[in-house]
């Protein structure tokens, strides 16, 4: 299972991400003419931002449908794994990441390409989800999987770290942690609810079941979330928590 990546779709149901992305960007402190890396672009509305301060963005995601997307808003964008970025040692002044960190299998070997493609003193600022992200969401749709027969934990695969164990990791690959930080996040969500949740962030576990059940997973996990996860008058807030940080190449 692949996660995959509908561009109108996210922007109808998922416009809380870069509409939350003002405190990592100004812990990015993007300054006018700095060569920024954008790990996961994705329809570019943040490296749109970070142009804004002067700086020379170049983006970078894995989903060419969210890559053709952020190319229509003017970003220079490059696809491929983040594990193999095609750039020479030392090409950026910064890497920043929103929401996109967590999606990524090898994170060893993102985080070694990241330090080869910074310039020493550079740095790598990103907003992720930490462990209890998204905690309801997780074990009620791996519930609904299970009860009908399917691996829940096969398409559960996001990796969501404390602080401690990915400021561990970070040093490893010789970064020195300068700020870091876990945000509990509950995030209201548009019209459509956990619904449109799942049809955006569990597109690819969905195309991977058979179309006939697909609705029916969907329902079972809303009506599973309603009594935790929506209020009274029907909105819907989502669990989400975050862990942010400034790590320089040392």
């Amino acid at each position: 299972m692949t996660q995959t990546w509908n561009p109108e779709t996210y922007g109808r149901n998922a416009a809380f991400v870069p509409g939350l992305a003002g405190g990592v960007l100004e812990w990015l402190g993007a300054q006018p003419g700095e060569r920024i890396l954008d790990l996961g672009c994705g329809d570019g509305q943040l490296s749109v931002r970070i142009a804004a301060a002067g700086a020379q963005v170049q983006g970078f995601d894995a989903s060419p449908q969210m890559a053709a997307a952020a190319r229509s808003r003017g970003v220079a964008v490059d696809e491929g794994s983040a594990e193999r970025l095609p750039y020479p040692d030392a090409s950026f002044d910064a890497v920043f990441s929103n929401a996109a960190l967590h999606w990524m299998r090898d994170q060893d070997g993102m985080m070694s390409e990241v330090r080869r493609v910074l310039k020493p003193g550079g740095r790598f600022v990103a907003e992720m989800g930490a462990l209890g992200n998204i905690a309801a969401i997780r074990v009620a749709f791996a519930a609904v999987l299970e009860r009908h027969g399917y691996d829940g934990r096969q398409h559960d695969r996001n990796y969501y770290p404390t602080a401690d164990a990915y400021a561990q990791r970070l040093k490893r690959h010789r970064f020195r942690v300068d700020r870091m930080a876990v945000i509990p996040r509950p995030t209201p969500l548009p019209e459509d609810g956990v619904n449109g949740w799942i049809k955006t962030f569990r597109r690819g576990a969905l195309n991977s079941l058979p179309e006939s059940i697909r609705e029916t997973i969907i329902e079972e996990t809303v009506a599973l979330l309603a009594p935790v996860l929506r209020d009274e008058e029907g909105k819907w807030t989502a669990d989400y928590v975050r862990l942010r940080f400034i790590a320089i190449a040392s």
